[in-house]
């Protein structure tokens, strides 16, 4: 008998979302990345400590066209933005800071984020101060892979020393935009109590990352700040550019009275700023995006229109005069305060109580068709848990510069959730992403359970599915500990015929048969850095000869 087919691993995004668990967070080389971008194992401790769950355990895989959906979408938006009508729009219903022209900057760091399944793609958000990049380079250093269909990280061309070199260059590029001919030497990272914030860590990644560029960086509170002689200070050193973190979007806090004296002078550089927000990431941008007649008034493209149409669930305001009809549709809804970020405020429809209802309707809110996020399953606690996830794609001047996964449970996204937190994002190749969805695949996965005795079975693809969604269990392996082998293979004709890679781990089937993927041996739980195979697994050599045995003979 020959042995058939798992398309867990180097088949299809939806099947690595499902059941790969052989690309993960290494956490000895998190540990190694963070003492040395940090160089202080106190703030090592401090990201762990204040930010527990926020690396995932696992990366998420999403295919090549996707993404290249992704970048439609940002596209499309960015030639909408640029419309006069948009912009004139826009910027009536925003406080008058917004007209400022903010001396050229574009800027940094939007994000646009992002539902997907199988079968569908629509933008949530947009930010115009996404937070979390620094964090997914450290991510991106820290994982290791054993699937040969996987690629890698995506964009990924340069990994994450030319998107930490992007960034440089992006801040470059808004300096210069403003005008300036001498070089850059003064940054400020601007929040409230920056030292309290939750991604504090990440604003001592930036710190460092502009220091090893030359570039002066200091952390401060909007009201360190000091506006004098027609100059911002910070200690009183003079201020070139603010890389503003705060989410008082339109700087109207008197905390932020030095700032906002500065910037509507032309005294310094601000980025993100007001004049971003209110174009792109007030919600009610939302509503306009998915409002064809608005569109096509303001004299947008009709292919433009056609791809926002596609992606962007639709989005209207919450008014009294609609309030009844989207009560009765609340099931199918998603509801946004309009000046909202980071969650706050949001509820899904189907959780909605009369009293929360009725704040909605008197609180300045819309309301966007739910579309559920992606799938992913992760190991947590040991358990195969179902966990949701949405894209981050990280922008600056309309193009994609990294994309990042927010893995959690709940409502919306957070960072509490165990096995939860950004994720890298991992695509197949192009030839992978065509074979997987054909019946004649190039490349496909075999998986083998190896006992104690060393005897061999084959796991079977129908059956290894359903114990790793736990959508049943298997009272003949219950209480019982294997390896478990997995052989990425060349197929030919419909049958294996080389092998590419081979993974080894192990398995556990608790008393009801239910299935547990072990991280590692109760000998050993150090698995081996470069392939995230662990070594107490190996089989033997007559272990091996079996399984090639039953991988290319036929009885």
């Amino acid at each position: 008998m020959q042995a058939t087919s798992s398309t867990k691993c180097g088949s299809t995004v939806a099947a690595l979302n499902e059941a790969c668990f052989c690309v993960s967070l290494d956490q000895a080389a998190l540990v190694n990345v963070l003492a040395e971008q940090l160089g202080d194992s106190e703030l090592s401790d401090l990201l762990k400590s204040r930010c527990p769950h926020v690396f995932a355990a696992r990366p998420v895989f999403v295919s090549p066209s996707r993404l290249r959906q992704v970048s439609e979408v940002i596209q499309a938006i960015e030639q909408t933005v640029s419309s006069p009508g948009w912009r004139e729009h826009a910027l009536n219903s925003a406080p008058p800071i917004a007209r400022h022209d903010p001396r050229g900057a574009w800027g940094v760091f939007f994000g646009y984020d992002f539902h997907l399944s199988e079968d569908k793609l629509g933008l949530i958000e947009i930010n115009t101060n996404a937070g979390g990049a620094m964090l997914n380079v450290l991510l991106a250093r820290a994982q290791r892979s054993c699937c040969s269909g996987v690629v890698g990280l995506s964009p990924g061309q340069e990994g994450p020393g030319g998107f930490e070199q992007s960034i440089l260059h992006m801040f470059a590029q808004e300096w210069s935009a403003s005008g300036e001919k001498r070089p850059l030497t003064r940054v400020v990272i601007l929040d409230e109590s920056p030292q309290a914030q939750y991604l504090y860590p990440e604003f001592l990644l930036f710190q460092r990352l502009f220091e090893s560029a030359g570039i002066d960086c200091i952390i401060a509170d909007p009201a360190d700040l000091a506006f004098h002689n027609d100059c911002l200070l910070v200690d009183g050193k003079p201020v070139d550019l603010v890389y503003n973190r705060l989410t008082d979007f339109y700087l109207e806090g008197d905390n932020c009275s030095a700032l906002r004296s500065a910037y509507l002078a032309d005294i310094v550089t601000v980025t993100p700023h007001p004049r971003a927000y209110a174009l792109y990431a007030d919600k009610r941008r939302l509503v306009d995006l998915t409002n064809s007649s608005f569109l096509e008034e303001i004299g947008v493209d009709q292919q433009v229109r056609a791809v926002l149409a596609q992606y962007v669930p639709l989005t209207v305001p919450v008014e009294h005069r609609n309030a009844e009809q989207l009560w009765e549709r609340r099931r199918s809804l998603f509801f946004k305060p309009v000046s909202g970020f980071g969650s706050r405020g949001a509820y899904r429809g189907d959780k909605l109580t009369k009293r929360v209802w009725e704040e909605i309707v008197g609180g300045n809110y819309v309301a966007q068709s739910l579309l559920a996020p992606g799938e992913r399953r992760t190991i947590a606690d040991p358990q195969v848990r179902p966990m949701k996830f949405d894209l981050r794609a990280y922008a600056y001047a309309g193009k994609v510069q990294w994309n990042a996964a927010r893995v959690y449970q709940g409502q919306t996204t957070n960072f509490r959730t165990e096995g939860g937190g950004f994720a890298p994002v991992f695509t197949l190749g192009e030839e992978e992403e065509r074979t997987g969805s054909t019946e004649q695949r190039s490349h496909a996965s075999f998986t083998f359970l190896l006992d104690e005795t060393g005897a061999v079975d084959e796991l079977p693809h129908p059956q290894y599915l359903a114990l790793v969604r736990a959508e049943k269990a298997t009272s003949t392996l219950a209480g019982k500990r294997f390896r478990l082998a997995d052989w990425y293979v060349a197929i030919e004709d419909g049958r294996p015929s080389k092998v590419i890679r081979e993974w080894y781990g192990w398995v556990a089937f608790d008393a009801a048969g239910g299935y547990h993927p072990e991280r590692g041996s109760p000998k050993n739980d150090e698995s081996d850095s470069d392939d995230n195979i662990d070594s107490t697994a190996l089989p033997t050599r007559e272990e091996h000869d079996r399984i090639e045995e039953l991988l290319f003979k036929s009885e």
